[in-house]
């Protein structure tokens, strides 16, 4: 019992932290500055929510391009520590192999979780939210997902499946990704 509340625990925050960390990864990627403009809301809960890891990082870890290394690392490591620390109240190995593979499909799970949440965030904000500034910071998130699809895809008038098929996309992923754990 005490495990299991210990795993609840260690899942919220972790999920809450590395989740964040990857959100703050993907901000940069799409070169949004966190201080101004329409992602300044995100980033008063983003920032504090990782400096204290990412910062660190940071200093020894640059980033490339665009990529978020240090915040990308951050979110595997503390994923990573979430591994050990389940092992460890188990009695479990402590090899480190297996814990690394481990944490990086949980990694990769949790960013393709996150995108399958802004999808459902997307399709229903543009029912009941148009024009507020959440759905437009949605919006800006998940157009740079959603055009390579609508290139490809025919027209369908008013009706959009471009939203549809990248949840289909991102489902079947996260199938292939959970196989090979």
């Amino acid at each position: 019992m005490l495990t299991q509340i210990t795993n609840l625990l260690l899942q919220v925050f972790v999920s809450i932290v590395a989740g964040a960390c990857l959100v703050r990864c993907y901000l940069q990627w799409l070169a949004f500055n966190l201080g101004s403009g329409p992602s300044r809301s995100i980033g008063a809960y983003i920032l504090p929510l990782t400096n204290w890891i990412v910062l660190p990082l940071r200093k020894v870890i640059p980033s490339v391009g665009r990529f978020d290394v240090a915040s990308c690392l951050a979110a595997f490591l503390v994923i990573l520590a979430k591994s050990f620390v389940l092992a460890f109240l188990l009695g479990d190995t402590l090899a480190l192999l297996p814990h690394v593979l481990f944490a990086l499909f949980d990694l990769l799970d949790l960013a393709i979780s996150g995108l399958i949440g802004l999808v459902f965030a997307s399709v229903i904000l543009s029912w009941i939210s148009q024009g507020s500034q959440i759905q437009y910071l949605v919006a800006l998130l998940i157009e740079p997902l959603l055009n390579p699809i609508r290139r490809v895809m025919p027209n369908m008038g008013a009706l959009d499946l471009s939203p549809l098929a990248l949840l289909l996309g991102l489902q079947v992923l996260q199938i292939v990704i959970n196989h090979l754990r």
